[in-house]
């Protein structure tokens, strides 16, 4: 029986759109669950933290290395080979009976994960020749893979109540099968006979780095203060490694010319922004919302669904200004607008009655300016490079984001502890040490506030009616959202400097000197 084209592009279309929306869901399904993994594992506030950021440096790790070997091996066999296995580590990940098993599992979750989302891109772009046919197929990809993200609360909160918090991963082995079906029958086969060599040494160097950041800023009240300012120089050594290795290698991962081109740095600047606070912050707001507000988990996840609703209804809107008035005011515009969010939220949270009700103008503000900001990010780092430079600039576009995300997981985390211990009781000051309280800092901030009498029994004496410890935790959460509107505010600002020095002249001259200087990708 023979398939026709049209039928084979539907079926290659529906595999990769499958397995997008399971990339997406595994990030923004999983934050919901984090309180109840917290005592069903059990799992202390740092375990929760690399149960997301394990996941993420993952994603980081493979990202570059995924386009090479697809190239070199064929990119429906990498596709179909890391969506069976996505589907098999999910199944480690439900399984999973401790926190450091399922850390492990998400590592290797992510890994595939990674590499299936990168395979994806690729395969549109490949099996859709046609100009329109492949805006059309990209489309229909992005409005799937924002219903992973901008959906994934609610699914999860759901699964969560309905089943259990395993199925929130368990799930995605069923679907795997289902994205594999259409994906081995629809996609054609490509490859690409002049393969670049795959970047060792900028994969290690690049991945020490990130992994050694995350974990110096998550881990530094127990490393001490010689063990953390030496895993830092590790971690910053491994850095300045990184941008040697490509500076000097004949085939990088990272080609830094790029960076010459202000409107691209500008775009990356505001990639960069959204993982500053955004992003990461989607993974602590299911705490605030059970622990802070006391919502249930199907509450905190509509709630959630108001932080991620507006970026997935603002790309039309994004897409007008960016055609009228240019990358240059729709980027800094949109991460202004971001960090407005934050400082509503902040402000929210404040309140003596802080409620659902005082927070949604912030959460929704939030999410207005990250669906400005990605919609104009994503068409201008590729579109401000040479075509020949347009694979690079997606790879450097995507790992600014997964890099900044993971180090800011772990930032957040830290900012959060800090600002719950030095909120607690002054009388909990005399009666517990420094570690102590750092410790039970780092309890409460994991959310399961009924369990801390057994472990803290001077909590029964010093704070009877848990007011102090839920308000160190209120106030700890304004410590975050302060950071992340500071810091969408900042970035906003360095972009908007960026853009602003650029002419159309000088903007041309430099693509051109880019294009003339750079390798053919392969």
């Amino acid at each position: 029986m023979t398939i026709s084209s049209s039928a084979r592009n539907t079926a290659a279309l529906a595999g990769v759109c499958l397995a997008s929306l399971m990339f997406g869901l595994e990030i923004s399904s999983v934050p919901v669950i984090l309180p109840t993994l917290e005592s069903a594992l059990p799992a202390d506030f740092r375990a929760l933290q690399w149960i997301m950021n394990a996941y993420t440096i993952a994603c980081t790790t493979v990202l570059m290395a995924t386009g090479t070997l697809a190239d070199r091996y064929g990119r429906k066999r990498v596709f179909i080979v890391t969506t069976a296995a996505f589907g098999a580590t999910s199944l480690i990940c439900g399984l999973a009976q401790s926190a450091s098993i399922l850390i492990a599992g998400r590592f290797l979750q992510g890994m595939a994960g990674g590499a299936m989302f990168t395979c994806a891109v690729a395969i549109i772009s490949h099996q859709f020749p046609d100009g329109r046919e492949r805006g059309r197929a990209f489309t229909i990809w992005g409005v799937v893979s924002g219903i992973g993200l901008g959906f994934g609360p609610v699914i999860g909160g759901m699964i969560a109540a309905l089943a259990s918090w395993q199925w929130v991963f368990l799930i995605h082995a069923p679907l795997a099968v289902l994205a594999l079906v259409p994906a081995a029958i629809g996609i054609r086969e490509s490859r690409d006979p002049h393969a670049k060599k795959l970047d060792v040494p900028g994969i290690v160097t690049l991945t020490l780095a990130v992994f050694g950041f995350a974990y110096v800023i998550t881990q530094a009240a127990e490393l001490g203060a010689a063990a953390t300012i030496g895993l830092a120089g590790l971690a910053f050594a491994s850095f300045l490694a990184f941008l040697m290795v490509e500076k000097r290698a004949p085939q990088p991962m990272f080609d830094f010319s790029v960076f010459r081109i202000r409107r691209f740095s500008g775009a990356i600047i505001g990639c960069i922004g959204m993982n500053f606070s955004y992003w990461p912050f989607i993974i602590y707001l299911p705490i605030y919302f059970q622990s802070g507000l006391g919502l249930g988990s199907e509450a905190a996840g509509l709630l959630l669904l108001a932080y991620t609703i507006p970026f997935m209804v603002m790309p039309p809107v994004a897409d007008h200004l960016l055609r009228r008035y240019g990358p240059q005011a729709v980027i800094p515009l949109g991460m202004a607008v971001m960090g407005a969010g934050f400082i509503a939220m902040w402000l929210g949270s404040g309140l003596a009655q802080a409620s659902w009700v005082t927070l949604l103008p912030g959460v929704l503000l939030a999410g207005v300016g990250l669906g400005l900001t990605s919609t104009a990010v994503t068409n201008t780092t590729t579109g401000a490079v040479p075509s020949n430079r347009a694979g690079m600039a997606s790879g450097i576009d995507i790992s600014a984001r997964l890099i900044a995300l993971a180090i800011n997981i772990a930032a957040m985390g830290l900012i959060l502890v800090e600002g719950i211990r030095r909120s607690l009781p002054d009388a909990l000051s005399v009666v517990l040490d420094r570690s102590q309280l750092q410790a039970l800092a780092s309890s409460i901030a994991a959310g399961n506030l009924g369990s801390l009498r057994e472990a803290y029994p001077a909590l029964a004496l010093h704070d009877p009616s848990g007011a102090g410890v839920h308000m160190a935790l209120v106030h700890g959460f304004g410590w975050v959202m302060l950071y992340g509107g500071i810091s969408a505010g900042v970035l906003a600002a360095i972009s908007f400097l960026i853009f602003g020095g650029a002419t159309l002249r000088a903007e041309s001259g430099t693509v051109a000197a880019c294009a003339g200087s750079a390798k053919p990708d392969a």
